[in-house]
């Protein structure tokens, strides 16, 4: 049995901690809040609850996984899901509006031709059967297995497929999701509808590999899934489950060094100068964090590793209280386009105008009525893509509810208050400098958007979480809990799951 030391309580390092305990190792966790969760936290105000981070789950088939390996009770069992539909509802800058259904081709076919015209649920669709094989291409060596050093197949061939043209006889392969839009795809508001996914996980589109065709693809093919009571209740059942399996969680209790002995991982030092031995330490934390407990490792975490990813967004949040009931008809997810594609892009990615744009914003209204004090009453949340360390003025909130009125009606008339989650509230919760946002780990682009492995320069010493292998998001953080698991308790000879 060995002892391991796992720092933060994030979703992945949670997961990595009960798949450990139950192979038989002594597992503690030090978190320096007060808290679990990482990112996945809950503001409570006067009855209403608020998700303060992802408000869906893709892809539940990860943490399903996770439930049946570490106990007899399965995910469904500790908490509630739910499948949204219709998926989402889209508002384009036109005003013109579309539906979507949960999981069902045939369906969105339908929905976009009569919405946006006939042949563009038919480009759509055929852009979903090419985003299909990009996944097919990357699933395993993105999602399941260990980034091996031999990586140059991930990180230099574009697995999104070339499509031919009719009237010459080649054929032209997409290099960004932008250029997909404009090949393929070709009307605004299908662009946008494909753009939406890599703005929401904190990409540019003008820059992103074509493979992050997959993005869509996810949520297309295993539908999106919402936890009754909000996504922390997935945090909490995944915290329950790792106490069941004997656990042990130290709160308030900030690491300040890995200790290294005998060109290994020997355990941490605490706040305080207190040293706790260690046979493994994982560190759910970022880059600059783990660099800081321990000088040179997140710049070489494996002679030949890749960077992590820099420049990363943040997310603004903003929390509605509304008086009156959710109205009848309501949809779950509706994302508000922004009529300023450029200026919102630039004000992101690029050098701000000074002239902000519209933002392009998520509007998350559950029907779940745990959320509120009582019928009468309705919980909205808004979700916008911001630079990471941005500071937050009231003319940019009034912008976000003036784009969410068009999702959601007699807004103004309705709102009893709003709560404002900065980038700054990111990163108290996470502990990420300016409160960046991992994305997804994504094959091509040269490896920009690999995250390093969850080996590194110093045996004994793995990383977890967002900021490692495969990358941010709530199925990639699960996966990565795993891959450590897996190469701790089988070793470098470990090829991910079966």
């Amino acid at each position: 049995m060995a002892r391991i030391a796992v720092i933060g309580a994030g979703t992945g390092a949670m997961g990595a901690a009960a798949r450990l305990a139950v192979a038989g190792h002594r597992v503690v966790v030090y978190e320096r809040t007060e808290t679990y969760g990482g990112a996945v936290r809950r503001f409570t105000r006067e009855g209403f609850c608020f998700d303060t981070g992802p408000g869906l789950l893709p892809l539940p088939a990860v943490y399903r996984d996770l439930f049946v390996k570490t106990g007899k009770e399965p995910l469904e069992a500790c908490v509630e899901l739910v499948q949204v539909d219709p998926a989402s509802r889209h508002v384009f800058a036109d005003g013109t509006e579309v539906s979507l259904p949960n999981a069902s081709r045939a369906g969105t076919v339908s929905a976009l031709d009569a919405a946006l015209g006939a042949g563009a649920g038919k480009r759509w669709g055929d852009f979903l059967v090419r985003a299909r094989e990009a996944w097919d291409r990357t699933r395993r060596p993105l999602l399941e297995e260990p980034l091996w050093p031999d990586r140059a197949m991930l990180a230099e061939r574009e697995p999104y497929p070339a499509v031919p043209h009719r009237k010459l006889l080649r054929t032209r392969r997409a290099g960004t999701l932008a250029e997909i839009g404009d090949w393929e795809l070709r009307d605004a508001r299908l662009a946008a509808l494909l753009e939406s996914h890599a703005l929401a996980h904190g990409l540019d589109p003008r820059t992103a590999p074509a493979s992050a065709a997959v993005l869509p693809y996810m949520e297309h093919a295993f539908g999106t899934w919402y936890v009754r009571g909000g996504m922390r209740e997935l945090a909490r059942a995944l915290y329950e489950r790792c106490v069941a399996r004997k656990v042990e969680f130290v709160f308030g209790a900030e690491v300040t060094g890995i200790v290294e002995k005998d060109g290994r991982a020997a355990g941490v030092e605490l706040a305080g100068r207190s040293v706790v031995e260690a046979d493994h330490v994982v560190a759910g934390v970022a880059p600059a964090v783990l660099d800081r407990l321990l000088p040179g490792t997140a710049a070489a975490r494996d002679a030949g590793d890749v960077a992590p990813q820099r420049g990363m967004p943040s997310r603004l949040t903003v929390l509605l209280a509304l008086r009156g009931g959710r109205p009848e008809g309501a949809v779950h997810r509706t994302v508000v386009h922004t009529p300023d594609r450029e200026g919102e892009l630039e004000g992101i990615f690029g050098e701000p105008t000074g002239h902000p744009a519209d933002p392009t914003v998520t509007v998350l209204s559950p029907d779940d009525p745990t959320l509120v004090p009582d019928t009468g009453h309705e919980a909205v949340t808004l979700t916008v893509t911001v630079p990471s360390g941005q500071t937050v003025s009231e003319p940019d909130v009034d912008r976000i509810l003036e784009a969410a009125a068009r999702a959601v009606p007699d807004l103004r008339d309705r709102l009893l208050w709003h709560e404002v989650r900065t980038a700054a509230d990111v990163a108290e919760d996470t502990g990420v400098p300016d409160g960046a946002v991992p994305a997804p780990a994504l094959a091509a682009a040269g490896g920009r958007l690999l995250q390093p492995s969850n080996t590194t320069r110093v045996p004994g010493l793995f990383t977890v979480g967002g900021w490692s292998h495969p990358g941010g998001g709530l199925p990639h953080a699960g996966m990565s809990g795993a891959l450590v698991a897996g190469l701790i308790v089988e070793g470098p000879g470990f090829r991910g799951s079966q």
